[in-house]
């Protein structure tokens, strides 16, 4: 649904415009009573047209026309005004002005086709932006680092269910890229020139996080003192995201379930109903089963949420990602903060792959940040790293030895891989199957490599 702000200091005129333009479309019609006003209502929505009389104390239509492009430079404004001079409407349209209307010389038939012609322009110079930020963000694989056997299933499922309407389920624990993976959902699908809109759903409270999904009418609460789109209109074509949906009330997952159901729903304090095409895409870093169990999580919904469901692995379940990984943010945190760091030492390194990640890539990502803002020259060391690393009560390890002055570079991996190798069959309980998959190898050569290092499973 289309949104055109109307701009006059004549409340009669004002009010017949506003009436006018409701009957003849369904459009969203907001108002002001003057330019101050309306660049108030500017800053607090998404408005597609203006349509603003010239003549106004204080600022009048072309200064608000002015200030109007410098907040949205391509937002069509038309200039109504009872003057019809030659040289009024030349320097509007020089100003900016996409049309402009003399109040007594047009018909009704008149306004609706040039505001239709407007609206059109207004929905190009969107889709124009959102493709514009599409290939400027590069959501596409290329923002999701890992070679990992994990990942790799997780590059074929998200390939298989992007350019599809089906609804995605993703769950991870924090930190993993849940939302990376939304987005380069959205951006290789069909729906790539539309828009990708997000909402976190435990960052509001309960009456807020249902006015932000669904939006809400003037005055349907203490503070409402203008209509609002949700996010599901804005998402109208496109995609919406809700991340931790888990955390969604028993109430408001009765809503969502309804507009999963038939994708129309209504404004808070609103009757009219509104129809969208929107794609949905979740995540949660909890079980939605067990929540289920719980009784804090509807089942049908879950079902319906759960159409293509994609596990992400947490980093300590795809150790040979982490070099990938620590190398990315190094490159991309020194150009960030135009430092001259370039690698990072084998002991820093080793410190790094011993660690859990409980906050997983994100964590990974922090840390590193926190190194190349820190470092003073162009390696990063364990002095770069936070507290936690700097355990010097460690005894030595197969890692330690490789650290020694002359060691060879191929005496050196086959260290590095038999310490990975005990570390994954460590952590999978010396069951080989479960190890070989962490590390993405193969069980075969997982036996042979564990004959090669001469490894006890016992």
């Amino acid at each position: 649904m289309e949104t055109i702000l109307v701009v006059d200091d004549e409340k009669n005129y004002l009010i017949n415009l506003e009436a006018l333009l409701s009957e003849e479309s369904d459009y969203e019609i907001l108002t002001a009573e003057s330019g101050v006003q309306a660049l108030q209502v500017l800053k607090e929505h998404e408005v597609d047209l203006v349509i603003t009389d010239l003549k106004m104390p204080g600022m009048d239509g072309l200064q608000l026309l002015e200030e109007a492009k410098k907040m949205m430079p391509g937002l069509p404004v038309i200039v109504l005004t009872a003057d019809g001079t030659i040289d009024t409407a030349v320097e509007a349209v020089k100003k900016g002005a996409y049309d402009y209307l003399t109040k007594a010389g047009y018909s009704n038939d008149e306004l609706m086709l040039r505001v239709s012609k407007a609206l059109e322009v207004s929905a190009l110079v969107k889709e124009k932006r959102l493709l514009s930020e599409e290939l400027s963000q590069k959501y596409g694989f290329d923002n999701l680092v890992g070679k990992s056997k994990p990942m790799q299933k997780t590059y074929e499922l998200i390939r298989k269910v992007a350019d599809t309407k089906a609804t995605v389920l993703i769950i991870g624990e924090s930190g993993t890229g849940k939302e990376l993976i939304a987005r380069s959902i959205h951006f290789n699908s069909r729906r790539s020139g539309k828009p990708y809109i997000s909402v976190n759903c435990t960052a509001l409270t309960e009456s807020l996080l249902e006015s932000e999904l669904f939006g809400h009418e003037k005055g349907s609460f203490t503070g409402a003192i203008a209509g609002k789109k949700g996010r599901f209109e804005l998402a109208d074509k496109g995609t919406l995201f809700l991340d931790e949906v888990g955390e969604m009330s028993t109430q408001l997952q009765v809503k969502l379930l309804r507009v999963l159901q038939e994708m129309e729903f209504e404004r808070v304090g609103g009757t009219r109903t509104l129809k969208v095409d929107v794609r949905i895409v979740a995540a949660s870093n909890k079980d939605l089963r067990t929540l289920i169990k719980k009784g804090t999580f509807r089942e049908d919904l879950f079902y319906r949420l759960n159409v293509v469901h994609i596990l992400v692995p947490p980093l300590r379940e795809r150790p040979d990602d982490i070099l990938l990984l620590v190398n990315h943010f190094i490159k991309k945190y020194a150009i960030d903060e135009n430092k001259r760091v370039y690698s990072i030492s084998p002991d820093a390194l080793r410190r790094i792959y011993e660690y859990d990640w409980p906050g997983n890539v994100r964590e990974l990502e922090h840390v590193i940040e926190r190194a190349v803002i820190l470092s003073s020259g162009s390696e990063l060391t364990v002095v770069d790293l936070p507290e936690e690393f700097q355990d010097k009560t460690r005894g030595e390890s197969a890692i330690d030895q490789l650290l020694a002055p002359h060691t060879k570079l191929q005496d050196a991996l086959e260290q590095m891989e038999e310490m990975m190798i005990r570390n994954a069959l460590k952590k999978a309980k010396f069951v080989q199957s479960q190890a070989a998959e962490a590390l993405g190898i193969s069980r075969g050569l997982m036996g042979y490599k564990i004959k090669k290092y001469n490894i006890s499973l016992s």
